[in-house]
């Protein structure tokens, strides 16, 4: 089921890209041309980057792309790495529980009892706000899948920045051995040549 919610995110932060591209494209094809300028481009243009930027947080959470400390996670193992590994996904559940579900409600649904209109598209405001209640949903869901796999698993899951499981760890050591047998050659040539 996870699958699907991600893989339809996906595909709507597609959507919404492709659509703000053809969005500035006729903005900018109405300004030069000899049109009149569009007044709802910009605007939309907005309203896209505000629901792209809250709705691609959400995927990258499910994607775990996050910018993350990760310094007492490396450095931990067994139970105390998964129970920090828990309370970090509480703590984002909590938020996102809080402020972006509840807080974005309320947010929405003000906006629906003020009657609170865009300037140029005349659409109701809380339909652009209702992007942050339905990213916050998501996250929880989210949040709930990573919290059952942390509890299920019956090994030790890695961080997820841990260096030791890259895929590209292995040939960074392979790198560095390189460099060295390199600089031990270089090494040896001076004293080679001093000795001829």
């Amino acid at each position: 089921m996870m699958q699907k919610i991600e893989k339809a995110l996906a595909f709507a932060l597609g959507a919404l890209l492709a659509l703000m591209v053809v969005d500035v494209t006729w903005q900018i094809l109405t300004r030069f041309l000899p049109m009149q300028p569009s007044s709802y481009t910009e605007e939309l243009a907005r309203y896209l980057l505000v629901w792209i930027g809250i709705l691609g947080g959400a995927y990258a959470f499910r994607k775990k792309s996050h910018l993350g400390i990760d310094l007492l996670t490396n450095a931990l193992h067994g139970t105390a790495r998964k129970t920090v590994q828990i309370f970090v996904v509480l703590v984002c559940f909590g938020f996102a529980a809080s402020a972006m579900v509840y807080g974005g409600s309320k947010l929405m649904l003000l906006t629906f009892e003020l009657e609170q209109y865009s300037a140029a598209l005349n659409i109701p405001m809380g339909y652009v706000y209702s992007v942050l209640p339905l990213s916050g949903l998501l996250i929880c869901l989210f949040s709930i899948d990573q919290l059952v796999e942390l509890i299920t698993a019956k090994q030790e899951l890695p961080a997820e920045f841990d260096s030791s499981v890259h895929p590209f760890a292995e040939e960074a050591e392979e790198i560095q051995a390189q460099v060295a047998r390199e600089q031990q050659e270089k090494q040896k040539q001076p004293s080679a040549a001093a000795e001829a």
